[in-house]
């Protein structure tokens, strides 16, 4: 049985500091192939999601690491012991980037090829799963599976020419035959039938496991972080139950960053985190979690995630989540209507991290709710906690005392981190949103036990005067500084 990650590296760009091999105030294409590497020798992660969405992409990421790092890689075999997995745009909704799945595709076999000479045999392939974002349907993935499979490795069959030798002969063959499509689900709507889709996925094919993606970052964007949870939790025991039905494992890959937000996964409380998705196979490790916090202690807390055995999901009753979604959702959309302007003025002065080519504008794909654009999900958490607002606390003034017995259960730890969260509430805040914001939010505060964080109000208070001033000078700076008393830019 093929190995399965625990720990999947990822690139988000949700960092405050840098790390030490890197020049600069971003990540640049070579730093993250020694990004790749030091994850893998260092932090000891099982896997490296390399994302070919969204900014300029190394194809040559095999070739690069296993000739650079030579010693490492004899030892430590990609795609038995380590695990390269490819992000690749999705046609239907990233047309400017359409062609990239297709050069994402193509790289496989050519991976292929310098590990059969790097390693002398042709065993492993080192690439043979691709992750497909925006997943919203079976025919998505099996365009992929398929084009794979009869135009990218069945090309090798045909000539050039009426008479002439195949392109097999000429080129060589291509490896692996297959490539394993792992659908990246990341709105409500879809996660709910993401086990119809997989479903569907399934019929007529022999796989031994299926991999699925659950985004936690977008959900929350679009509709507040707790109906975010309570979805997750949904979507993870329906997928337990097809498990069950189609006979083979279905191994749920969850996307979480460091804020609650996103997903609340820091090097504190990954038995926490564990505890709540207890069925969860791969957790991502996103560049916070990676560079914001002390190496031993990411080295140790990534151990311990490795080391877990997944467990049957927590099971929650899904009539009263989704009346609570349903409910929070609304009261959370019609705070960020009224946000989305200021949010958009201070997401400006988010420093970046990555660089990526896909952000707002005319050729990037932006998020919107209720017809409003938004920033990208890292850049909004970074603007609220930036002026002293935790988006965490958004639409929450919605729950009800049963909801709040309910959430006694099935999100044990909702009290604490709410009052975690909430000590990053700044009141100077209430100069910049309107007065029947503020009475939802301190509606909310009275659920806490909160301690206020007075330096991270320093920074804050620093900003939301700059921006009643207009002296713009140092929002960035005050961002950083907050990000890192917080241990986390967005």
């Amino acid at each position: 049985m093929r190995k399965i990650p625990r720990t999947m590296s990822t690139q988000h760009p949700d960092n405050v500091t840098m790390p030490f091999f890197t020049e600069g105030a971003s990540f640049r294409g070579e730093d993250e192939i020694k990004e790749a590497y030091y994850v893998f020798s260092h932090l000891r992660c099982d896997e490296q999601m390399w994302d070919c969405e969204g900014k300029e992409v190394d194809e040559f990421v095999i070739k690069k690491l296993i000739t650079r790092y030579e010693n490492f890689f004899k030892k430590k075999r990609i795609g038995q012991d380590l695990f390269i997995t490819l992000r690749a745009p999705n046609p239907e909704y990233e047309k400017s980037e359409a062609k990239i799945l297709l050069e994402t595709l193509e790289s496989a076999p050519r991976s292929y090829d310098t590990a059969r000479l790097f390693y002398g045999d042709g065993a492993v392939p080192p690439i043979f799963e691709v992750i497909l974002p925006m997943t919203t349907n079976a025919d998505i993935i099996n365009r992929v599976y398929y084009y794979y499979r009869d135009f990218v490795v069945g090309k090798q069959h045909k000539k050039c020419f009426s008479g002439d030798i195949t392109i097999k002969e000429w080129i060589g063959e291509f490896m692996p035959e297959t490539i394993e499509v792992i659908p990246l689900v990341e709105d409500i709507q879809y996660m709910l039938s993401a086990n119809s889709i997989v479903e569907d996925y399934l019929k007529n094919k022999q796989f031994p496991y299926q991999r699925v993606f659950l985004g936690r970052s977008d959900p929350a964007l679009n509709y507040g972080f707790l109906p975010a949870v309570l979805v997750v939790k949904i979507t993870l025991q329906r997928l337990h139950a097809l498990q069950e039905k189609v006979k083979i494992p279905i191994y749920p890959i969850l996307g979480v960053g460091s804020n609650l937000f996103r997903g609340n996964m820091t090097p504190f409380n990954v038995d926490e985190c564990l505890n709540e998705y207890p069925s969860v196979q791969t957790f991502t490790i996103q560049s916070a979690f990676k560079y914001d916090y002390d190496e031993e202690l990411v080295r140790k807390a990534i151990e311990t995630i490795n080391n877990r055995e997944r467990e049957a999901p927590s099971v929650i009753d899904e009539k009263v989540a989704l009346d609570i979604t349903k409910r929070l959702s609304y009261a959370y959309r019609e705070q960020i209507k009224e946000l989305a302007p200021l949010i958009g003025a201070i997401a400006r002065f988010v420093p970046r991290r990555r660089m990526r080519k896909l952000h707002i504008g005319l050729f990037g794909y932006s998020r919107s709710v209720e017809g409003i654009t938004l920033p990208r999900v890292i850049s909004f958490c970074a603007a609220l906690y930036s002026i002293g607002l935790p988006p965490e606390l958004l639409g929450l003034h919605a729950l009800t005392e049963n909801d709040m017995s309910f959430l006694a259960t099935a999100y044990p730890g909702f009290f604490e981190d709410i009052s975690m969260v909430a000590s990053y509430y700044n009141e100077d805040v209430k100069r910049l949103i309107s007065p029947k914001i503020v009475k939802d939010i301190e509606k909310v505060l009275g659920m806490t036990t909160c301690v206020e964080n007075l330096l991270h109000s320093e920074h804050t208070t620093q900003i939301i005067e700059a921006v009643l001033t207009k002296k713009e000078e140092t929002i960035s700076e005050n961002m950083i500084a907050a990000g890192k008393v917080r241990g986390f830019l967005g």
